[in-house]
């Protein structure tokens, strides 16, 4: 199995990837716990905080039921500590050179970011066919994406950044999205409160989503196997 296909099917798991900052370790492995309880099991810890290694290095080994990824990747040495921390994948919001050379060279997969189509581009020469589209709402939403499905039909993305409860299911419905980034099932007031039944109940209206994305015509063109 490619990379790449490997990364496909993780985030086939989901409908929404939560996207979270932890600024305590303490909170790492009930916020785990409180996503995966509502659905969510698939989740993307950003390396933004000085808790964030640690924080993906106690999910990966105390919580069975999720897929921890590392977020906002930006230079090789992250990829290297995200992964001896048990991160099952990477996500970065742009791309450079050096950072895809590391890549290839990775244990584990990364989704890189785009913000435009010559990026795209740049990315389906390299052999990509998944992206992180960022920042989604401020970069063209949804009729931006939907504009690139027709010239560049061999990339699919997981749109993220001002992405909210209302503004999801208009992405989910394009052919050429496979599941979004957003944080609003676990904001940070909840956290602070460690508020996780709270948290358990936003996931799984957000998990929801996964089962309406599956019922759409043509979601078997989202399923089929990278080339």
């Amino acid at each position: 199995m490619t990379a790449q296909q490997g990364l496909l099917d993780i985030l086939l798991k989901t409908s929404v990837v939560p996207v979270i900052s932890i600024d305590s370790i303490s909170n790492a492995v009930p916020l785990a716990r409180a996503l995966a309880a509502g659905g969510l099991s698939v989740i993307e810890i950003t390396l933004r905080t000085a808790a964030s290694l640690d924080a993906i290095r106690a999910i990966a080994s105390e919580v069975e039921s999720v897929v921890v990824g590392a977020g906002t990747i930006i230079q090789p040495a992250q990829l290297e500590a995200a992964t001896r921390a048990g991160a099952r994948f990477a996500v970065s919001p742009g791309y450079s050179n050096r950072l895809l050379d590391a890549a290839e060279a990775s244990e584990i997969p990364l989704l890189p970011g785009v913000a435009s189509a010559s990026e795209a581009l740049n990315l389906i020469e390299r052999g990509y066919r998944l992206a992180k589209f960022f920042p989604a709402e401020s970069a063209g939403g949804v009729d931006f994406l939907s504009s690139l499905a027709s010239p560049l039909p061999q990339l699919r993305f997981c749109p993220t950044g001002g992405i909210t409860r209302q503004i999801a299911p208009r992405y989910l419905e394009l052919t050429n999205v496979l599941c979004v980034g957003g944080s609003w099932m676990a904001p940070k007031n909840l956290v602070s409160a460690r508020d996780w039944q709270s948290i358990t109940v936003q996931s799984r209206a957000a998990a929801a989503l996964l089962a309406a994305r599956q019922s759409q015509i043509g979601m078997n063109s989202k399923i089929t196997p990278l080339t």
